[in-house]
């Protein structure tokens, strides 16, 4: 075959072994640089991607401990309302769902009072004690003010049975470094994929380093993808499922657990989302075609097997197969973007 003059620059381009040595280590220096300067970043708001990230567990906590119970009244007539429905004189007993401090004393969880709800200056409406607290190191008054908020309660906030525990003094920085750390780096994920990009691009023909942009675009948006399908699809009857044979038992949580079981279903599934967009890139160069997935998908579906058994949280086929099932959807949409996108790699640059 001829070569012409761009082809033998293009080949002059080659790095000896060494500059591969080289440049690798390069791209490895500045991947850890920008991964430390989104983990300083995280870490500033490490308590938001925190609680964001337990919002999971906690709704699955919430429905493990608090079994709904039908309302069944004498008339028939009788329903649950929300805090937020109380008037002014209403009265009841506040129930506390935490230990909760009033001065030097500590009210258990569990504890109740009889209650009214009273007008203020501040909030329009607040609830007091309409009897005394007595304590083993204290006597709470009647009309203290209770710790709830009557307008704009905060369902969101966890309950006592609904937090995540840590066992040792320094194992909640440690924790706070690790949500802080896997959060950099899927914020630095554009970034390390150009970091990528430019490792591999010495290997490719000049006209064919034009697909750069859509290569990191596309992958970035296929990871938030993927990391969002984990937390809001996969994850909460993942977790459900888990809970649900604990049920006899008093579940009690790691914090450090939980957070290292969630974040690597999420890098993983926003990993493997990738699959389209690479598929788009090798597909436009030439280096995929759809005859080659078709005829590679026992290797596939095997190769996806053994991720979802990896990724899933239990070993049974009904997990295996909640993590499987959008593998094999993201296979078969990788084969339709090869077959739209795809064409035989060219050695000479395209005019």
């Amino acid at each position: 075959m001829l070569r012409t003059e761009q082809h033998e620059e293009d080949l002059g381009d080659q790095m000896s072994f060494l500059d591969h040595l080289d440049e690798l280590r390069r791209r490895l220096v500045n991947s850890v640089v920008i991964i430390i300067i989104t983990f300083s970043l995280c870490w500033f708001v490490s308590d938001k991607i925190y609680n964001f990230l337990s919002v999971p567990i906690r709704q699955a906590l919430s429905e493990v401990e608090r079994r709904e119970l039908p309302v069944k009244g004498i008339t028939g007539e009788e329903k649950v309302l929300p805090v937020n429905s109380l008037k002014e004189g209403d009265t009841g007993r506040y129930v506390f769902d935490r230990s909760t401090k009033f001065g030097g004393s500590v009210v258990s969880p569990g504890t109740s009072v009889q209650a009214i709800a009273s007008a203020e200056s501040e909030t329009g409406l607040g609830l007091y004690t309409n009897e005394t607290i007595i304590t083993n190191t204290a006597i709470i008054p009647k009309g203290v003010r209770l710790p709830v908020d009557l307008v704009s309660p905060n369902l969101n906030e966890p309950t006592e049975e609904e937090r995540l525990i840590v066992t040792t003094a320094g194992e909640s920085f440690t924790l706070y470094v690790t949500v802080s750390l896997y959060a950099g780096i899927a914020l630095a994920v554009p970034f390390l994929l150009w970091q990528i990009w430019g490792f591999i691009s010495p290997a490719l023909y000049k006209h064919e380093r034009r697909y750069v942009t859509p290569f990191i675009g596309l992958s970035t948006i296929s990871f938030v993808i993927g990391a969002a399908f984990a937390y809001y699809i996969l994850f909460p009857p993942a977790i459900k499922y888990l809970l649900g044979l604990g049920e006899d038992f008093r579940l009690l949580l790691r914090a450090s657990d939980y957070f290292d079981f969630i974040t690597l279903i999420m890098l993983a599934m926003g990993i493997i989302f990738q699959m389209p967009a690479v598929t788009y890139v090798l597909s436009r160069i030439g280096i995929v075609s759809a005859d080659l997935l078709i005829k590679s998908w026992k290797i596939a579906l095997v190769v996806i097997m053994i991720v979802a058994a990896v990724v899933s949280p239990t070993g049974d086929i009904p997990n295996m197969m909640l993590f499987a099932a959008p593998m094999i959807v993201l296979y078969i949409v990788s084969v339709f973007i090869a077959w739209f996108f795809g064409k035989k790699r060219q050695i000479e640059p395209v005019s």
